[in-house]
């Protein structure tokens, strides 16, 4: 995998250019590396303490696994929403820093958290094959991470826009919604209940896109707080409305998934799923190289 980095990322400020002579990363990779570590402690922890109120409210209603919602009305399932939602803002403020490439990988630590939590927690048994793909998660965000690529100084929201309406990234838009329309309507009526990747499959394609989104919305916040007001173009907004739309989907078949399949299940197919489609999706719009590309 091969970083490229930009002029102005190479000449750096004074006070960040012994940390990238020393670890090759810009000072803003690091603020992201970090702000993505805090963000999946939060969220690996929001899964089980999410299982746990979805349990709970199944109890005496409507699973959500079959289409209910009674666990609206279940404070320990809103204490994990709280949870996931600080991550989530932690990991929002990540992709305003550092690349896509870089900070999704690092969800690899929420599988490691969940996958714990759950065996202690909610009893679902962590088994040597499970003990393994952690492993593998972790050796493979590790190897991402310390090759992570530099993106393209981005100097407006319009010009996110002008990389997400290019060609390319339409063709991939396109699949993307097209797919997931035919598991929603197609699928999931039939083997929803019995396929883990048809719930799983919703999750992470619509991620690849949310992703995308939060990328350009935490760029245009960056550059609003810095005096160059985003929020006048259009463009903001319309970003803004997808990573909404995005993100109730994802929580709502996420929730699902995680009503009817184990946690220690869930967590390391949707990382996994969702990882390798915002890596996909982030070469596409982004025209990062890798892989001695």
């Amino acid at each position: 995998m091969a970083a490229e980095t930009s002029t102005s990322a190479a000449a750096g400020s004074g006070g960040g250019s012994w940390v990238e002579s020393y670890t090759g990363m810009s000072t803003d990779n690091i603020k992201g590396l970090v702000l993505a570590l805090s963000s999946s402690v939060f969220i690996g922890t929001s899964f089980i303490v999410k299982k746990k109120g979805l349990r709970k409210a199944g109890a005496s209603g409507v699973r959500a696994g079959v289409g209910g919602y009674s666990y609206l009305y279940e404070p320990l399932w809103w204490a994990g929403m709280i949870t996931m939602i600080v991550g989530e803002v932690a990991n929002f403020a990540a992709y305003a820093f550092a690349p896509a490439i870089l900070v999704t990988p690092l969800g690899a630590l929420s599988i490691i958290i969940s996958a714990v939590l759950a065996d202690i927690m909610l009893k679902e048994k962590l088994h040597i094959f499970g003990i393994l793909g952690c492993v593998l998660c972790v050796v493979g965000s590790t190897t991402i991470v310390l090759h992570a690529p530099q993106e393209r100084e981005i100097e407006s929201v319009a010009e996110v826009w002008d990389l997400a309406t290019e060609p390319a990234f339409l063709f991939y838009a396109t699949i993307v919604l097209a797919a997931t329309f035919v598991l929603i309507f197609r699928y999931i009526p039939q083997y929803g209940q019995t396929h883990i990747m048809v719930y799983i499959g919703v999750c992470s394609l619509v991620g690849s896109l949310s992703v995308m989104s939060v990328k350009a919305l935490g760029i245009a916040l960056k550059l609003t707080f810095s005096g160059i007001n985003q929020l006048i173009y259009p463009q903001t907004w319309l970003f803004a409305i997808i990573v909404v739309a995005c993100i109730l989907t994802q929580m709502n078949y996420l929730n699902k998934a995680l009503d009817t399949f184990n946690t220690a299940v869930v967590s390391p197919i949707y990382y996994t799923m969702f990882t390798s489609l915002t890596i996909l999706a982030s070469v596409i719009m982004f025209k990062v190289t890798y892989l001695g590309l």
